[in-house]
């Protein structure tokens, strides 16, 4: 009999607290990427959301962008409205998020941490995310994972333009 870690213990709470609907996988093995976690599920790494944070002036930011896309930095902070994004060391992660690196989850976090996410991801049906361990993920819709987190939209990559500026959503009406 094995024993769940404590971290995915606390997300399935978190997680039905809120109200997501999707499954909770424990994967045979560490998913420290998007492209292994797509590998193991049989998912396009696309519809892999990495929460990736970052460390703005020592305030937490959380970026959930689809595993098919790097990060512009420089272009993020201006569109949100921060001076600089800087990579978040493995201590600054596990203290905002209670969690490790490669098992960052979207939500379940001792404090409320301002989140944007990559509009990219609405293409999926179904998105994957980290569920508190390397090892765990979550399915979910986007619409469930902006409802669950308060994520607001901000294009991620260099150059790309749907309607979104400074992290202001698009008229959904």
């Amino acid at each position: 009999m094995s024993i769940e870690h404590a971290s995915i213990t606390s997300f399935r709470g978190e997680h039905t607290r809120l109200g997501g609907t999707g499954d909770v996988v424990i994967l045979p093995d560490s998913a420290h990427t998007a492209a292994l976690a797509a590998a193991a599920l049989g998912c396009e790494v696309g519809a892999i959301a990495n929460s990736l944070l970052f460390d703005a002036g020592g305030e937490p930011v959380l970026i959930l962008t689809s595993g098919a896309h790097r990060v512009d930095t420089a272009a993020v902070a201006e569109r949100i409205g921060v001076d600089r994004l800087k990579r978040a060391d493995p201590e600054f992660v596990r203290r905002h998020t209670g969690q490790v690196i490669g098992g960052v989850s979207p939500l379940d976090h001792p404090a409320p941490v301002r989140t944007w996410i990559d509009p990219w991801l609405r293409r999926h049906p179904v998105v994957w995310a980290a569920a508190g361990h390397p090892a765990a993920v979550f399915s979910t819709t986007y619409d469930e994972l902006v409802e669950m987190t308060g994520a607001v939209e901000v294009d991620v990559e260099t150059g790309v333009e749907t309607g979104v500026e400074l992290g202001v959503p698009e008229d959904r009406d």
